[in-house]
């Protein structure tokens, strides 16, 4: 086992799959010689050539259409958008002509393809730098939709999204890349796409959440448990295809359900899973499930972010109010 950041594990699943499969291929603006603007790729261009890792001009649309045509040639490219409030410059080749490749010729081709992205709150960058637009993609079908909370994961499904036959789209929280160190095994393993984590065992409320927030659950949690309340964490790991079994199964055992997102409150994760909920386990829930997210607003100023981002304080809050239902 080796100690690695997120950054480092995710690093490290590029090269595995560079080293396995020579159709694997890596592009994006500065993930060259510079390594990218957080240095994911770093070192990847010098140990495998500019053929295999290399820069694109600042064209967020020639990105997706050059990870499209690769991906109908037989490549397994992996197309880096530099911060995902870019990508709406590439949702015409991301969910129009990847997502759809499949369906549109019959199963002829398909487009292995991941595009990689930052995103997430709490680092005080740019406007458009980190807003959570993870309901954009979860919305559309023939896409898969990762995030994950912690270098072990981060590897192990950055590897199966590589390694699967239709486009993923991986999204990676700014504040996770150097947060802390985790044990990740060298070499290649998977983790399965499609499939939630219970990080925290708990039989008093779920408490679901992914990316960053699945770090702000569990402290809440912790919290929670001083007073003898104890929370079960659920991290999504995949928000698209949805593990709405691993959810169903704690909200019978709970009968109390919170949702934590980074994203704004309307039409995100958070409101599909309550409606999945109720279609499926309604009769097991004891009290209304509440959604913990910032309010319907645009990103705010760095100023003020920390006050429109969930806390624990929010979550406890919460559960507090499903508890006394």
């Amino acid at each position: 086992m080796a100690q690695m950041n997120m950054k480092e594990a995710i690093r490290d699943a590029m090269r595995v799959e560079l080293e396995r499969d020579p159709n694997v291929i890596i592009f994006g603006e500065d993930v060259g010689n510079v390594g990218g603007v957080f240095r994911v790729t770093e070192g990847l261009q010098k140990d495998f050539g500019e053929d295999r890792v290399m820069d694109t001009p600042l064209a967020e649309s020639a990105i997706g259409g050059m990870a499209v045509g690769l991906g109908i040639q037989g490549f397994r490219p992996i197309a880096e958008i530099q911060f995902v409030g870019f990508i709406f410059e590439a949702l015409d080749q991301i969910l129009v002509q990847a997502a759809r490749l499949r369906y549109r010729s019959g199963g002829r081709y398909n487009a292995p393809i991941v595009f990689r992205t930052p995103f997430g709150g709490g680092v005080k960058a740019a406007e458009l730098h980190t807003d959570s637009l993870e309901g954009l993609i979860a919305q559309t079908p023939g896409i898969k939709l990762v995030i994950p909370s912690n270098p072990y994961d981060a590897k192990g499904l950055l590897i199966s999204a590589i390694r699967d036959n239709d486009p993923v789209f991986f999204m990676e929280h700014l504040n996770l890349y150097h947060a802390f160190r985790d044990e990740v095994p060298e070499g290649e393993y998977t983790v399965e796409l499609g499939k939630a984590n219970i990080v925290r065992e708990g039989s008093d409320v779920t408490i679901i959440a992914y990316g960053m927030m699945v770090h702000t659950a569990v402290k809440a949690a912790d919290e929670l448990e001083k007073n003898g309340v104890k929370a079960e964490v659920i991290d999504l790991r995949t928000l698209a295809p949805l593990d709405i079994d691993t959810i169903v199964a704690s909200v019978k055992k709970t009968n109390r359900v919170i949702i934590v997102q980074e994203a704004q409150k309307s039409a995100g994760i958070a409101a599909e899973i309550i409606a999945q909920i109720n279609e499926k386990a309604i009769l097991h829930l004891e009290a209304p499930v509440l959604r913990i997210t910032p309010p319907d607003t645009v990103y705010p100023f760095a100023q003020i972010e920390d006050q429109w981002l969930p806390s624990p304080a929010r979550i406890i809050e919460g559960v507090n109010k499903v508890l006394e239902f």
